[in-house]
């Protein structure tokens, strides 16, 4: 088990600076508000910040719109990541990772579902407790979903009770994707976690506290995207079912 950092400078915030890890495809429209938006939560709070961009060779020009970005903002701010391939969110977090230089790593998404305005309660949610995970949470009070239709809120409820009932995590949103996470926690559960695809986030908490590692939440709204259309679909549905089944064997 990796024992936490516990030294002042963590417990502070002196020094730390956070790497934003923004995989995408496809997100050309809502690429420029969410860098914008992250950019600006960052520049009111005062932290050092860089924000990766990991497109997997996205046709609509994405990775156009990321270099003007960066011309915009500095190469220092705006790091572009590409790869030749849709090789799946879990390898674009390591690839990211890699060039990192953060001893913090929030990852979130580039579609505008989770709002840049919660970043600065994430470093404080963190700071407060000294926390390896902070994780965002639509069930606890003030947090929730919007534009989602019924049976999409149920599905999601469902899938979340289900998780809950069978992996019993101590975390009540595992299926959500707005986290941060020292980067060496991070790194190190990604050498641990077997899942890919939707599965990978929820072994990522269930498998940080079998590893003791502390876990904080803060309730956040989730917004369904904006442009562009969900990458959810019936063969993530069955992959799911699948990893929960599995996780639940070797938990």
């Amino acid at each position: 088990m990796a024992a936490r950092l516990k030294d002042e400078e963590s417990a502070t915030g002196r020094d730390n600076k956070y790497s934003i890890l923004l995989p995408t495809y496809e997100e050309r429209e809502n690429l420029p508000l969410v860098v914008w938006l992250i950019v600006k939560s960052f520049e009111e709070s005062g932290h050092d910040y860089e924000v990766i961009v990991i497109d997997d060779n996205s046709p609509d020009g994405t990775l156009d719109v990321a270099k003007q970005l960066q011309n915009i903002y500095g190469e220092d701010k705006i790091v572009l990541r590409p790869r030749k391939a849709k090789l799946g969110l879990g390898t674009a977090y390591i690839h990211g990772m890699k060039h990192a230089t953060g001893n913090f790593i929030i990852l979130m998404d580039a579609d505008l579902s989770h709002h840049p305005k919660f970043i600065s309660q994430f470093i404080k949610k963190q700071r407060e407790g000294n926390y390896d995970v902070v994780t965002g949470t639509r069930y606890l009070s003030g947090g929730g979903v919007y534009g989602w239709d019924l049976y999409r809120k149920l599905v999601s409820r469902g899938a979340n009770f289900l998780a809950q009932f069978m992996l019993r995590p101590g975390a009540s949103d595992l299926t959500g994707s707005f986290r941060l996470y020292r980067k060496e926690v991070l790194q190190h559960l990604m050498e641990v976690c077997i899942s890919k695809g939707y599965v990978f986030q929820m072994e990522m908490i269930v498998r940080a506290k079998q590893h003791g590692y502390t876990v904080g939440e803060i309730p956040i709204t989730f917004v369904d995207r904006l442009y562009g259309e969900s990458k959810l679909g019936g063969t993530e549905i069955v992959s799911y079912a699948k990893g929960l089944l599995q996780l639940f064997a070797t938990t």
